[in-house]
């Protein structure tokens, strides 16, 4: 964002505001013993809790979350199919297989496995064999895979997250934060719901040996129908998981559990509570105007900015917190503006918390002025600058 970016207040927004006597974020309503946190309601992206989501920690199984993201990529671009067969090297076996003492999905040694195979073994065993198998048969080895990893969630939008390999097993470069691991979930089960089912399977059997999954909360029937879990001495118990409950999804990552036990607690309380405890409250409707961006050189002062579809947020149900929104744009915004064009972000603040961010687009064109106005213009930009 250039250093003149500018701020609108939706007046209207604020009128709307909800208004209780607490001043404290509503996310502090609800304590973990996890170090770091992060949960959002899906379709509207609401955060519904955060605690010290954006600080990078060692990512353990939790990184096949990321490897899976890119070989499902690789089959919806037709590079790749479910009926691939790669073999299994003996860098795999060694790394990942039987002989490693690590999950694995017990691969035999210059054995063919089929790609829906290998998935599943990553998927429901976290098999590090699986992993390196596909990383090989893909990238040709597993370092050009894990850079792969990396190219791929920063075309997500991933910015910090950072992969040294496809396996999650300790190394000097991975890192995620819970934020971007949140982000990641969502994006894999709304763009390959078919592949994303896996996440539920219970069990899957290979090489005569039959694995539960790892996850949990899948036999407690509660909704919960993904993702993986995670453990490392550095960053502790770690999980990324999702519930579906009447029409309402949310997606968790958490790490720094101490134990197997604590981890599956503490993430059946925080989405319990999160089901529990917010609801839905639509603020705009789809194409509303709902405020302006100021436009320099043009043949109109301002154009109306609105959203494609309607903002939703979850709030509080016990106790409402104060709505703060901004609309931010970058300034100046110069003409010629085209009708559609996307011009800004509409921040919503709960409390002290970012709860929501939704593009906004530009209602009508606004053509280039007379040369008159786009001296005033340019006059106004620089004695602006000058204060």
């Amino acid at each position: 964002m250039s250093p003149f970016s500018k701020y609108l207040i939706s007046a209207f927004f604020l009128i709307c505001a909800l208004v209780s006597g607490s001043g404290n974020a509503f996310a502090q309503e609800f304590q973990t013993l996890a170090d770091k946190a992060f949960m959002i309601e899906a379709d509207t992206g609401s955060v519904l809790f955060a605690k010290d989501e954006n600080a990078p920690v060692p990512p353990a199984s939790l990184a096949k979350i990321m490897t899976m993201e890119v070989v499902f990529n690789e089959i919806a671009e037709g590079r790749l199919a479910l009926d691939d067969e790669f073999q299994v090297s003996e860098n795999a076996w060694r790394t990942g297989g039987a002989p490693s003492g690590t999950s694995t999905m017990f691969a035999a040694i210059k054995s063919f496995v089929p790609v829906a195979d290998l998935i599943r073994g990553a998927i429901v065993q976290s098999g590090n064999d699986s992993c390196i198998i596909l990383a090989e048969g893909i990238s040709g080895s597993e370092d050009n895979f894990a850079k792969k990893m990396t190219e791929r969630a920063r075309e997500l939008g991933m910015t910090k997250s950072v992969f040294g390999n496809s396996t999650g097993l300790p190394d000097q470069v991975s890192a995620v934060t819970m934020r971007e691991l949140v982000m990641l979930a969502r994006h894999t089960q709304q763009t390959y719901p078919d592949f994303y089912q896996w996440y539920a399977e219970p069990q899957f059997k290979w090489n005569g040996i039959n694995q539960r999954n790892r996850n949990p909360l899948l036999g407690l029937d509660i909704g919960v129908d993904g993702l993986k879990t995670g453990y490392t001495e550095a960053s502790g118990y770690g999980i990324v998981t999702s519930i579906e409950r009447n029409g309402t999804r949310l997606f968790l990552a958490m790490s720094g559990m101490s134990s197997q036990k604590e981890r599956a607690e503490e993430a059946r309380k925080m989405l319990e509570w999160g089901l529990r405890s917010f609801e839905p409250k639509k603020l705009f409707q789809a194409g509303e105007i709902i405020g302006q961006a100021s436009v320099y050189g043009g043949d109109g002062a301002y154009v109306d900015l609105a959203p494609e579809s309607a903002v939703t947020i979850f709030l509080p149900v016990a106790e409402s917190e104060r709505i703060k929104a901004r609309i931010v744009y970058d300034w100046p915004l110069e003409a010629p503006v085209e009708k559609g064009a996307q011009i800004g972000t509409l921040k919503v603040w709960i409390g002290d918390t970012l709860n929501q961010e939704t593009p906004l687009y530009a209602v009508n064109s606004v053509p280039v002025g007379p040369l008159h106005r786009r001296a005033f213009h340019a006059l106004q930009e620089l004695m602006l600058f000058w204060l």
